[in-house]
C-alpha cells in the first residue's frame, strides 16, 4: 500500500525513512505537539515551502531546467486567491474561481516562456527568466487598485476558515479546534496531496524522459523524444504546482503582497532548499524546506542563549550575536555544499549502498 502511495520511489535508506517519517509525524501533529502560534505558522510555512520546493525539483532537479521566475508563478497563485476575495468576498466560490484563475493565467505564461525560451541555451533561458520575474513583481507592486500596491492585500475567508469559528467548546487535548487549526490540515493534506501527484509524475513514463533529457538531451533527441516538447510540459506543470502552493501561502495568512511571495530572497531560498535537500529527488524538498526554515525561524533565537550564555568570553559573545545569524546561516549552507554535495536524501542513500 505504501509503495503504491509513494508511486514505488521508496526513500531506499533507513535513517531517510526514520528521518522523513519524523518531519512527516511532526508537522501532522505541531498543533498538539508544538503549542503557540509561532510554532503553528513555522509549521504551516514548512508544509507550504515542501510543496513549493518539490515544484521547482520537477523543473531543476528532473529536467534540468534553471528557471528564475518560479516565485512569478508562486505569487500568481497568492494573489489570485487574495483578488477574488477582495473582489467576490469571503465565500468558497471565491477561493476557487481565485484559484482557476491563477492556474489558467500560469499555465499559460509558462506555455508563452517554454515556447519562446527553452529553445534558447540554458545560460539565456535563465536570464530571460529573471528580467520576466522582475518585470512581473514590478507590475505587481505598480498595480495598487488591483493588488493593493505595495501594501499587499488583507481579506477575509469563509467562516469556516476564519479563525474566530470553534468547532468545539471545549479544547481537545488542551488544543481548541478553531477556524486557524482547521486551515492548518486544509494545507497539509492539499500539499501531501500535491507532493504525492509530483512524485507520480516524475516516476512515470513522462518523468523517465525528463531525466534522459537532463543527462543528454542530444541523446534523447536522437531516440525520437521531442525535447522542447517535453520541457515545456514540465515547465507548465512546475509553474501549476508553485501556483497551488501560493495559493496556500495566501489562504494560510490571509493576505499576500509583493514581498510575500514575489521577492527575490525566496526565489534564492528555494534554491538553497533544493541544494541542501538534494536535487532530483523529491525527498529532498522535504529535508531541505525543514531543516532551513527551522534555521532561519530559530537560530536567531538559539544565537540570542547562545551569546548570553557566553557573554564573559568577549569574542565568542560578539560572533554569537543574533544579528549574525544570516553569517552562520550562510556557513552551514557552505558547509552542506561542501560535506553533502548530493544534499541529504544523497548522501543517506549513499551511504545506505
Amino acid at each position: 500500500m505504501i509503495t503504491r502511495l509513494l508511486s514505488g520511489d521508496l526513500p531506499r535508506s533507513r535513517i531517510l525513512s526514520v528521518l522523513l517519517l519524523s518531519i512527516v509525524l511532526g508537522l501532522a501533529f505541531a498543533p498538539f505537539l508544538f503549542p503557540g502560534a509561532k510554532a503553528l505558522n513555522v509549521a504551516a510555512k514548512v508544509i507550504i515551502f515542501i510543496a513549493l520546493v518539490a515544484s521547482y525539483d520537477l523543473l531543476l532537479g528532473y529536467t534540468g531546467i534553471v528557471s528564475f521566475a518560479h516565485t512569478m508563478f508562486f505569487g500568481i497563485g497568492a494573489y489570485g486567491v487574495a483578488i477574488a476575495s477582495v473582489q467576490m468576498g469571503p465565500a468558497w466560490s471565491s477561493l476557487f474561481i481565485g484559484v482557476g484563475a491563477a492556474v489558467a493565467l500560469s499555465a499559460a505564461l509558462s506555455l508563452v516562456i517554454g515556447m519562446f525560451s527553452l529553445r534558447v541555451r540554458a545560460i539565456f533561458y535563465s536570464m530571460i527568466t529573471l528580467a520576466v520575474a522582475f518585470a512581473f513583481q514590478t507590475l505587481a507592486s505598480q498595480l495598487s487598485d488591483l493588488t493593493g500596491g505595495e501594501d499587499g492585500l488583507n481579506f477575509s475567508v469563509p467562516d469556516l476558515l476564519s479563525p474566530s469559528f470553534q468547532l468545539f467548546e471545549e479544547p481537545v487535548l488542551g488544543v481548541t479546534i478553531d477556524g486557524k487549526l482547521i486551515t492548518y490540515y486544509l494545507v497539509f493534506f492539499i500539499a501531501a496531496l500535491l507532493f504525492l501527484c509530483m512524485l507520480r509524475i516524475v516516476n512515470s513514463s513522462f518523468g523517465r524522459v525528463l531525466q534522459a533529457i537532463r543527462e543528454n538531451t542530444f541523446r534523447a533527441e536522437a531516440i525520437g523524444y521531442n525535447t522542447v516538447l517535453f520541457r515545456t510540459a514540465a515547465n507548465i506543470l512546475s509553474a501549476i504546482f508553485a501556483t497551488l502552493a501560493g495559493a496556500l501561502l495566501a489562504l494560510w495568512l490571509h493576505y499576500n503582497g509583493a514581498e510575500t511571495s514575489l521577492s527575490f530572497e525566496i526565489m534564492i531560498n528555494i534554491l538553497l532548499m533544493v541544494v541542501i535537500g538534494g536535487m532530483g529527488t523529491l525527498y529532498g524538498a522535504i529535508c531541505g524546506a525543514t531543516i532551513f526554515i527551522l534555521a532561519q525561524s530559530y537560530l536567531e533565537d538559539l544565537m540570542a542563549h547562545g551569546a548570553s550564555a557566553t557573554q564573559n568570553i568577549p569574542l565568542l559573545s560578539t560572533l554569537l550575536s543574533p544579528d549574525r545569524w544570516l553569517l552562520w546561516l550562510g556557513v552551514l549552507f557552505v558547509l552542506s555544499v561542501y560535506y553533502l554535495p548530493t544534499g541529504i536524501v544523497g548522501k543517506l542513500r549513499s551511504i545506505r549502498r
